[in-house]
């Protein structure tokens, strides 16, 4: 057995360890994310405006510590690239605060052009590899259909679709995050106690 195997194979034991022995942590996560994704997909507004604050002030941060990072090194070799890159995001962060409703519809106008442009990859990817990936590539042909759909879905709303359709995919995205979350930890809570 390689070193790499055996890596992995104690991983995934670590993993399903500590599955069995805090399930009830992974179970009220998933059960608080699934409310949150709830409430994201009851007022999707709302949810964008706060994903687009909270994403304002990670970039807003990240742009200071980049300053404060690329200062102290300021003789190490591409000082100037990486003062570029602080800026670049303490201004996005910056714009994005400063307007969250404009960056609400920016945000939206870029998860919209990345649907379409993955939606394309995905789809001449799986009919590229359908020989390879026998039983597999329709779902990959399904993932890039799914993906042109909802930027049809946003285009075909607009503007209005602007407003709420970030907050309600990140909803969506929530919601399946916690439910995976339940069923994992209620899948170790039962082996647990099969074990016990």
């Amino acid at each position: 057995m390689s070193t790499f195997q055996a890596g992995t194979i104690g991983g995934a034991g670590l993993l399903k360890r500590a599955m069995h022995e805090h399930w009830g942590v992974f179970l009220a996560e998933g059960i608080i994310l699934s409310l949150l994704g709830l409430a994201a997909i009851i007022v999707p507004a709302i949810a964008g405006l706060a994903t687009t604050v909270f994403l304002g002030w990670i970039f807003f941060l990240a742009g200071i510590l980049g300053l404060v990072a690329t200062f102290r090194a300021r003789h190490a070799p591409g000082f100037g690239w990486s003062l570029l890159s602080a800026l670049a995001a303490l201004i996005a962060g910056g714009l994005l605060l400063w307007n969250p409703l404009h960056g609400l519809v920016t945000l939206t106008v870029i998860l919209t052009a990345f649907f379409i442009a993955d939606g394309i990859f995905v789809i001449v990817l799986a009919l590229a590899h359908r020989s390879e990936l026998s039983g597999k590539w329709e779902w990959m042909l399904i993932n890039g259909l799914i993906d042109l759909i909802l930027a049809a879905v946003i285009i075909s709303g607009m503007p209005g679709t602007l407003v709420w359709a970030l907050g309600l995919l990140v909803g969506i995205d929530l919601l399946f995050g916690g439910a995976t979350l339940i069923a994992m930890a209620l899948d170790a809570r039962k082996s647990a106690a099969a074990a016990a």
